[in-house]
């Protein structure tokens, strides 16, 4: 681990003792497969049934990787990481819906985190999920290309009215949006409909991000693709480089329809991959910003490197390293402290709603080999330096 990362007083500064030691239970039950798949079974009953549970899973997992329920609960944490120099990113995380009303709401919530995001130096960056404005069946029909029926038709134009009504929002606020990468069989066409918003919005700087999910082995021909047609048309390219989060659904999926799976062949190809993507983006740092998202200390350090050599600022705003709350605050906080533009995803909403993405995020941490352990380390690490001091 390089050793920018290693002070664990930095990172857990903001850490009580009984939320470190809440943090280091939780992080050693994620490590064990069959409590979480117990844990999970059981919460998910238990709400299902309407059991007073919520007020345990607020105390717990939910106070730990969350915000808040809403935007307004998330800004005592919103203002305790800013005093940091640790930005936020406000993530509603209610997912799973699949209707006009819902999509209609997404919409109104991510035009209210603009307008709130507005009046807040601590909160740079607006975020949505293309499956938040619209039906991934449709995306999917769009990206292949298919013919659409006239109410299909019209529900894509709402689709685009929607993500349209978001980035000039953003624009006329000079609030950034990043978009999120999902599901390889309908990025096609989000990738599509957000390069629509880069041309149109991104004339004199980012402000608009798409994501790439550099575990793709054909993502850097992308970038490469689309930095062409942006010097065609003066753009600038806004681009959120993430690992990816669908990799066992991707290869359960390519295995079941026998064609060749989108996932690198190995860890190491998805690390060099990403790195790659990295080193292009800040060689070409006048016309591109990059939000790193990274939970890899190498990734991270790799940043930093190229930025020195290109005597590019620590306060640069083109260059962003990103992070989820409540993990690999060693990253964040250090780099936060070192005066690096680093922001941390801070999802919020209702318990019950954000259940889904609280599950999510403990199975991917037990399936991320290292990533647990890594936390444990550090928190053991910060309770034997804070046992010593006493």
């Amino acid at each position: 681990m390089p050793k920018l990362f290693q002070n664990t007083q930095v990172a857990f500064a903001l850490k009580s003792n009984t939320e470190l030691n809440r943090a280091y239970y939780l992080f050693k039950l994620i490590a064990n497969n069959t409590l979480v798949n117990i844990g999970t079974t059981v919460t998910q009953l238990a709400l299902k049934l309407h059991l007073p549970v919520e007020g345990l899973i607020r105390a717990t997992v939910f106070d730990h990787f969350c915000g808040g329920v809403s935007e307004q609960d998330c800004l005592p944490v919103v203002d305790k990481m800013y005093s940091k120099q640790v930005y936020s990113v406000l993530d509603y995380s209610v997912e799973g819906k699949e209707d006009e009303a819902h999509f209609d709401d997404a919409l109104a919530m991510t035009l209210k985190i603009i307008s709130f995001a507005q009046q807040r130096q601590s909160i740079p960056f607006a975020v949505f999920k293309p499956t938040g404005f619209g039906r991934i069946d449709l995306y999917e029909k769009v990206g292949a290309k298919k013919q659409l029926s006239p109410e299909e038709q019209a529900e894509w134009t709402r689709i685009e009215a929607r993500f349209d009504y978001v980035c000039q929002a953003a624009f006329d606020a000079n609030v950034l949006v990043l978009i999120d990468a999902e599901e390889s069989w309908m990025q096609d066409a989000a990738d599509a409909l957000v390069t629509k918003m880069m041309e149109k919005y991104n004339t004199q700087k980012a402000v608009v991000f798409n994501t790439l999910q550099m575990y793709r082995w054909d993502r850097m021909d992308y970038l490469k693709n689309l930095h062409q047609y942006a010097k065609t048309k003066g753009f600038h390219i806004g681009m959120k480089l993430v690992r990816g989060a669908y990799m066992e659904k991707e290869n359960k999926r390519a295995q079941e329809g026998n064609y060749p799976t989108p996932i690198c062949a190995s860890k190491a190809a998805t690390d060099q991959n990403y790195n790659t993507a990295v080193q292009y983006m800040i060689d070409h740092i006048d016309t591109m910003a990059i939000f790193a998202g990274t939970h890899n200390e190498e990734s991270s350090q790799l940043v930093i490197n190229s930025m020195a050599e290109k005597k590019i600022t620590n306060t640069d705003t083109r260059i962003w390293f990103g992070q989820l709350y409540g993990m690999s605050d060693n990253i964040s906080f250090n780099l936060g402290a070192a005066g690096f533009k680093v922001a941390k995803y801070l999802p919020f909403g209702p318990v019950r709603e954000v259940m889904p993405y609280l599950i999510r995020r403990a199975q991917e941490n037990t399936s991320v080999a290292g990533q647990t352990n890594r936390e444990l380390s550090l928190i053991e690490t910060e309770r034997k330096r804070r046992k010593n001091a006493n």
